[in-house]
């Protein structure tokens, strides 16, 4: 059973809003990227267009996007998603998850990076009524 928590980001607004999927409604995320483009009707957002930047799974370990595949891997991390050093030029070896979505993953990141076109007619009409 799959199931996300797909979190929409607004950059341009600084808001956020979380939307649940589940199986059928999940299945376009399944096998996707970090940096991929995702149609936003998926998520109740037509006309808009996603930008999957990341996601963590069950236990909250995160993807990143230098790690290929879908699986667990213990790597050595200087800096970046993942690790926040406390001493400059410290490097730990940390459990992080690869950059491809599989059912294992609950949480997906996504930001908006294209929205509808507001057409250049409803503008004036606002204008004239106000006048």
């Amino acid at each position: 059973m799959t199931k996300f928590k797909v979190i929409v980001s607004d950059p341009e607004m600084g808001t956020s809003k979380i939307i649940e999927l589940e199986e059928t409604r999940a299945a376009p995320f399944i096998g996707r990227k970090i940096g991929e483009a995702v149609d936003g009707a998926v998520v109740d957002l037509p006309a808009h267009k996603l930008k999957i930047t990341g996601g963590s799974d069950r236990d909250g370990v995160p993807m990143r996007p230098d790690v290929h595949g879908g699986v667990r891997r213990n790597v050595i991390l200087s800096g970046g998603v993942g690790f926040n050093p406390e001493d400059k030029g410290e490097r730990r070896r940390k459990t992080v998850r690869g950059n491809v979505i599989t059912d294992e993953i609950v949480q997906i990141n996504t930001k908006i990076i294209e929205k509808p076109k507001k057409s250049a007619e409803s503008k004036p009409e606002k204008a004239a009524q106000a006048a």
